[in-house]
């Protein structure tokens, strides 16, 4: 079943997947802004967020007075790092960035209840490809869940502007694509097809190869020890808990690594990252929800949610419904998660 869009151009909301053209999004989004608009663009730094704050970037060059990229995660993968190092993005921490005084605001790639830094902010426009929200509204607003990646969006939007992507911003946004469809494995649409055919002929491929490669540091190898030594398959299900975590980022890799085993349907990986319990979920989406899951077994103790694929949670430590003089465990992981699952 095809996931809901939601659009909202000039007060007019629309569901439909057809209604509004690339122009019209366009024109819409370009009437928010003012020439001495100062423009805050947030995202949650990955390949397709930091693809898409680039083309956005790129839209409103000449339009505003400035642009600012502000993301509120620290980016620890070497893959992103490599990304924004070569590429040279100009991205600023957002707890460093004075973000209610800019004039305009612009959440991409999220929406405002994805993240409590989020919801504390009012934007002027939301563009997105994760299932629709609740509670919140912006002036401008682009989700299409059933693309594989916003930088597909940002394509249409810079195509649309009869804007030629420089060889930097199409190699972030082939690479945005290549990452969120998992290299159209994912479900996707022809038009990120055709988004990716577009950029590949201005893209360094060869830069993106260098992304792909930079993975693991040395010292992250442990986990993978960690995580072969807590592994509980139960029913085609995997479970690991790997206690501290330097970064989430290792958790991710970890999930995506059993994810390829035999017989191995479901991949639930946790770890503890400051105060927060984060679990990445994976599974091959054929009769399987991730977001879904997620949200089921974490929704209420915090954030969760995410794609058929793949989702994520991340919960207040305080939180967790934990035993009396009990820590979270591998165990506790199967306990809560099979509640929701047949």
């Amino acid at each position: 079943m095809q996931q809901k869009r939601l659009e909202k151009i000039a007060d007019t909301i629309t569901r439909s997947a057809s209604r509004n053209s690339a122009r019209d999004r366009l024109n819409g989004l370009w009437e928010l802004f003012d020439r001495d608009d100062e423009v805050l663009i947030v995202i949650s730094a990955d390949p397709d967020a930091l693809a898409s704050a680039m083309a956005m970037k790129r839209l409103l060059s000449y339009r505003v007075g400035s642009v600012t990229i502000g993301y509120p995660n620290e980016i620890r993968r070497l893959n992103n790092l490599t990304m924004v190092e070569r590429l040279k993005i100009p991205i600023e921490r957002l707890h460093t960035l004075p973000v209610k005084d800019y004039s305009k605001r612009i959440l991409i790639d999220s929406q405002p209840t994805h993240q409590p830094c989020f919801e504390k902010l009012e934007f002027d426009a939301v563009i997105d490809h994760h299932p629709v929200t609740e509670g919140w509204d912006a002036k401008f607003i682009d989700i299409r869940p059933e693309y594989g990646a916003v930088s597909t969006m940002m394509v249409e939007y810079l195509r649309a502007a009869g804007i030629k992507p420089s060889v930097a911003l199409a190699t972030a946004l082939f690479y945005g694509i290549k990452v969120d469809t998992q290299n159209f494995e994912k479900s996707s649409l022809l038009a990120d097809g055709i988004a990716f055919r577009y950029v590949f002929k201005f893209a360094n491929r060869n830069l993106v190869r260098k992304f792909e490669l930079t993975e693991l540091r040395r010292s992250e190898l442990k986990y993978f020890k960690i995580a072969l030594n807590e592994l509980k398959v139960s029913k085609g299900r995997a479970y690991i808990h790997l206690g501290r975590v330097g970064t989430p980022d290792i958790q991710v890799i970890i999930a995506d690594f059993f994810n390829r085993v035999d017989k191995i349907d479901w991949v639930l990986v946790s770890g503890i990252h400051g105060e927060k319990l984060i679990v990445i979920f994976r599974c091959d989406g054929y009769r399987k929800n991730a977001g879904k899951l997620a949200q089921k077994t974490f929704g209420e103790f915090g954030s969760a949610g995410g794609h058929k694929e793949a989702a994520r949670a991340e919960v207040p430590l305080k939180n967790l419904p934990l035993r009396e003089n009990h820590e979270f465990s591998t165990h506790t992981l199967m306990r809560l998660a099979t509640r929701h699952m047949r």
